[in-house]
């Protein structure tokens, strides 16, 4: 590409983001701090100041302070189709997208829609609304972020299906965090403003135990303060000498190990607000004859898994693995790779140490830093 396509590139890339609706983000650390409350509240104020907002979707759980949020508020009505047997009801996008309001409040960013829907998922729709010159407010709790999903169920015990991939986030112009003490998310619990009388000592033995509670306070937290610094690192100027930090996660075919160093290198990357890829080197003996469709899946899911976390897959065939891994290395300008705890019993290890020594030799001459994930 010359450099006058590049220049083309860059100016269309600005002119689509000045015609994007600005997009806002509410998050918590559990359900229950009050996000649907605050989104409410906003569309109150901003209609009070005249501009035109409407209620896309929200979800007030029939806690009653929320229902009485939603007194006075245009409301789009909800999308109704049957779905095995049930009537179901869905955001309407297309309806939306037609009234074209200035702003529109959009709850449960995570929601999975009903199978047939245009998209797969309620924040593939906030995208299309954004895209439309829609602003949008809307909402999450941290467990249905892609890269704390393994922290939040060493923390709670639970795996949560529904998530959003980290790039959402970053698609964000303002991102709020809505901060409890536990004791106040407790006290909350107990007058049932989060769930039904009868749900709340489930609720106190499980989820809300107050060690938990300050755990994924902790979370939120950092991952709210993550979100700020990055927004300041990209809009206010950098220090031109300095090296950006770009990350290359190595993985094989070995699907438990690969899925951690995605999810692990994919928060450094986050931290350090720094792009990074995913390498995946396939040698001879893991061509698609010789490896098992299992294998292939579990590849192909942490490919899917790596673009939605925001990195850029890069498969190449190579005989030698530390020869591949240097290549791109060079290639894609990498400041640190990171792979995953080698398994390997002490013969391996003995057979590998020439390309292993050959790798961080290599490495060290350009200035390129290991991590090697527990």
């Amino acid at each position: 590409m010359g450099e006058q396509e590049k220049n083309v590139d860059h100016f269309l890339e600005l002119i689509r983001k000045s015609r994007r609706g600005k997009f806002k983000i509410y998050i918590g650390m559990s359900a229950g701090v009050g996000k649907s409350f605050r989104m409410l509240q906003e569309a109150h104020t901003l209609l009070r100041n005249g501009v035109d907002i409407k209620i896309g979707y929200i979800e007030t759980h029939g806690r009653k302070e929320t229902d009485l949020l939603l007194d006075g508020l245009p409301v789009i009505p909800r999308r109704k189709l049957f779905y095995k047997g049930k009537e179901l009801e869905e955001l309407d996008m297309q309806a939306i997208l037609n009234l074209h309001p200035e702003v529109v409040v959009i709850d449960e960013l995570a929601h999975s829609n009903i199978e047939g829907s245009k998209n797969e998922k309620r924040w593939q729709d906030v995208m299309e609304v954004l895209n439309a010159g829609i602003n949008v407010i809307s909402a999450i709790n941290i467990q249905h972020i892609e890269s704390l999903n393994k922290e939040v169920k060493e923390i709670t015990g639970i795996e949560v299906a529904e998530r959003i991939p980290d790039l959402v986030l970053k698609e964000a112009d303002e991102v709020v965090n809505i901060d409890l003490t536990a004791d106040e998310l407790v006290a909350r619990l107990r007058e049932g403003k989060i769930y039904t009388k009868d749900k709340v000592e489930l609720a106190l033995r499980n989820f809300f135990q107050p060690e938990k509670i300050l755990q994924l306070r902790e979370l939120a937290l950092k991952e709210v303060a993550s979100q700020v610094e990055r927004k300041i690192e990209t809009e206010l100027p950098r220090n031109g000498h300095l090296r950006a930090e770009r990350f290359l996660a190595c993985i094989s075919s070995n699907h438990e190990i690969a899925t951690n160093v995605i999810r692990k290198t994919a928060r450094l990357a986050t931290y350090y607000h720094s792009k990074w890829f995913v390498l995946y080197v396939q040698t001879p003996r893991e061509s698609a004859d010789k490896i098992g469709l299992a294998a292939q899946r579990y590849l192909i899911n942490n490919f899917k898994l790596a673009t939605e976390l925001g990195a850029e897959v890069i498969k190449t065939k190579q005989t030698n693995i530390a020869r591949g891994i240097i290549d791109t290395a060079e290639q894609m300008d990498i400041t640190t790779i990171c792979i995953g705890k080698p398994h390997l019993n002490i013969f391996n290890v003995i057979l590998n140490t020439a390309i292993f020594n050959q790798l961080l030799n290599k490495l060290s001459a350009a200035d390129i830093d290991v991590v090697i994930l527990s």
